[in-house]
């Protein structure tokens, strides 16, 4: 156990070096957040809302944009950790981290996340299109800016984070070439909205208003504004989605009426849709939706309605 406590040499405090290449890269994997990359599902949307997912040149565009937001994120992970090295070593959680435990030297954490902050755009250049590449720029400097400062400004934090979900929504519309409709911007972005100041809201109530959040900025918001923001944004959010699904005419089978017979796949997907949105805000009243994945992924019943949502949405998207 000895290599492994931190060591003190003429009253310093020092790390522990690693020890050995693949504990190196197993703490590199970890400070990359794998538990994270399943956020970046979010480049299908724009090509499954418009019926564009199902040919080979498809899922390779929206394999590769999947990798290269994966690679983005984790450089200003890597990046994060390693500007927060000393801070972090003080706090009760993050001091495990790899960075800040010693188990990843901060240098080279720095060095492998400037690597991928460069690789990411430049592949997209090379392998997808120049507006994938400019919108791998921008969440790079919108992240990085919110590491140094963005965070610890009221709302704006809550802008970011939302834009960075986005951001991944769009992606694989520019990606393929596909528009994007102001329905699916608006719908796309006050859902951000709502699952952020959710997350938000249950870190509040989980910290009952203690000093020594994990987030500084939660002793500045109050739990009712965080309730009015996800209240307000997932009202909107639904708003978007009926007005989507009722809207007249629009080309291919989820922006158009049924054929004589059919059923009205998008309309009808309204309630599943609706039924969604009521089930995540139980666990964001409860004060329990800190880790929206785990939310979705963990509850039969909302994996359930998710399940029939895409279904009916699939048989808009086909005109059955």
């Amino acid at each position: 156990m000895t290599d492994t406590v931190v060591l003190r040499r003429g009253g310093r405090r020092e790390q522990p070096p690693p020890r050995g290449s693949r504990e190196l890269l197993t703490g590199l994997l970890i400070t990359a957040r794998p538990k994270q990359w399943v956020k970046n599902v979010l480049v299908i949307a724009a090509p499954a809302a418009a019926g564009r997912l199902v040919t080979r040149h498809a899922l390779t565009e929206l394999a590769l944009v999947f990798a290269l937001f994966t690679a983005a994120s984790a450089a200003v992970y890597l990046l994060n950790d390693a500007r927060d090295a000393e801070a972090d070593r003080a706090h009760p959680v993050k001091r495990h981290r790899p960075v800040a435990a010693g188990q990843v030297p901060a240098p080279v954490a720095c060095a492998t996340g400037a690597a991928l902050a460069v690789l990411a755009p430049l592949t997209a250049a090379w392998l997808s299109t120049p507006q994938v590449a400019v919108l791998l720029i921008a969440y790079l400097g919108m992240h990085l800016a919110y590491c140094l400062s963005l965070k610890h400004v009221l709302v704006v934090d809550l802008v970011v984070v939302t834009t960075g979900f986005l951001m991944r929504a769009v992606s694989g519309g520019l990606a393929l070439g596909i528009p994007l409709s102001r329905w699916f911007l608006i719908t796309s972005g006050f859902g951000a909205l709502f699952m952020v100041a959710a997350k938000r809201y249950s870190e509040a109530v989980q910290m009952g208003g203690r000093a020594g959040a994990t987030r500084a900025l939660l002793t500045e918001y109050s739990t009712g504004y965080l309730r009015f923001v996800w209240q307000l944004a997932a009202g909107v959010a639904v708003l978007g989605y009926c007005l989507w699904a009722f809207e007249e005419g629009g080309a291919g089978g989820a922006g158009g009426a049924p054929h004589a017979g059919g059923l009205p796949w998008r309309q009808l997907s309204v309630v599943a849709f609706v039924l969604a949105v009521l089930r995540y805000a139980v666990f964001a009243d409860r004060g329990t939706a800190g880790e929206p994945e785990d939310v979705v992924l963990r509850d039969p019943a909302l994996a359930l309605i998710g399940a029939v949502w895409a279904g009916m949405y699939a048989a808009a998207v086909a005109d059955w």
